[in-house]
């Protein structure tokens, strides 16, 4: 085998949506986001198994990606653009039955001028990044029949003691109040704040696909990488890209078919941390991270050899271990898996 391999754990994330909807009473809905391609894992096939579980409302990004979801799910399910509305893009929102998550004033103007389909209107409760300010809620008066929910986005629901949390609460409680309609403003991590954080709609994310703050989820990614060649190195010897790591003993290297391309943070080269898993052995990275291959300090793993598969993510390595090498988050390790890994769904 010359490429990696990603599998996806299909089931892991029907489990996962099965667990935080069990968060809730009955009457509160679990929704599911599914943007990015479904967080790099598939959008076509991770929507697919969610409806399968019950789920009914879907969340994505853009349009496009609407469409392709519309495309995979039939007609039933209710897909939200989160970007919002455009007049442009009205033959697309008509033709794949998509409902927009209205972000601004003139937005709500122009659906409701153009298709005035169901929507749902964002409100800013102090991210400061999309959604209606208090001023521009109180100007609309009694909402348009057409919208079947308010929601905003929490800031710092990941720090569970970040008093903006409560903050973000109050205001949206305050801007609520008195409206007849649907109300969501917790995604993942928002969901673990509590009840008083759930409302009328839940919309997990990450916790779906086996990432922190869900610790109890269950891991839904897995990552292998063939090694295509080893070597043999004297002490003083350097590896990779710029020279930049020098064998500290004499030792073995092995080159693996994937890099930065296939979502291999760049930064994760020549950090001394373990990188992979072969054999149950934790093994370092040695030397940069380049476009399409990555060397790793094998020495202490004899037995290894040439097709051997290296796990990258999996049961020993999650998501965010892999982040953390890097200071990242989970979310962008999974969205940056590249497209050339041949993959396999469980």
């Amino acid at each position: 085998m010359l490429t990696g391999r990603l599998t996806v754990d299909l089931s892991s994330i029907a489990a996962n949506w099965r667990a935080l909807d069990a968060l809730t009473p009955p009457e509160c809905e679990t929704a599911a986001v599914v943007k990015a391609d479904a967080y790099g894992c598939g959008l076509a096939r991770v929507g697919r198994a969610l409806k399968a579980e019950g789920c009914r409302s879907f969340f994505v990004a853009t349009p496009e990606e609407g469409a392709r979801l519309r495309q995979a799910l039939g007609a039933a399910p209710q897909i939200y653009i989160l970007a919002g509305y455009a007049t442009e893009e009205e033959a697309g929102f008509r033709t794949h039955n998509l409902r927009p998550v209205l972000n601004a004033p003139e937005q709500l103007s122009a659906w409701l001028s153009g298709p005035a389909g169901p929507a749902i209107l964002q409100l800013d409760t102090g991210m400061n990044r999309l959604g209606m300010e208090p001023a521009e809620l109180a100007a609309i008066g009694e909402l348009p029949p057409q919208i079947t929910h308010l929601m905003s986005h929490l800031a710092c629901a990941d720090e569970p003691e970040h008093p903006q949390n409560a903050a973000q609460l109050l205001a949206f409680q305050a801007m609520t109040e008195g409206r007849q309609t649907g109300r969501t403003l917790s995604a993942t991590a928002g969901i673990l704040l509590g009840s008083d954080y759930h409302f009328e709609m839940i919309r997990p994310g990450i916790g779906l696909y086996g990432g922190l703050p869900f610790s109890q989820g269950r891991h839904a990614v897995a990552v292998e990488v063939p090694i295509l060649q080893i070597r043999d190195i004297e002490a003083g010897e350097s590896v990779g890209y710029g020279a930049q790591y020098i064998a500290p003993r004499d030792g073995r290297i092995a080159t693996l078919a994937a890099g930065y391309a296939d979502g291999l943070i760049r930064q994760m080269g020549n950090s001394g941390q373990a990188a992979g898993v072969i054999h149950n052995r934790p093994v370092p990275f040695a030397g940069r991270v380049s476009m399409d291959l990555v060397t790793l300090d094998i020495t202490d793993v004899p037995e290894a050899g040439p097709g051997d598969m290296v796990e990258l993510i999996g049961p020993n390595q999650s998501i965010d271990a892999i982040a953390a090498m890097t200071g990242t988050i989970g979310h962008e390790i999974l969205t940056s898996l590249g497209h050339r890994y041949r993959r396999v769904y469980i």
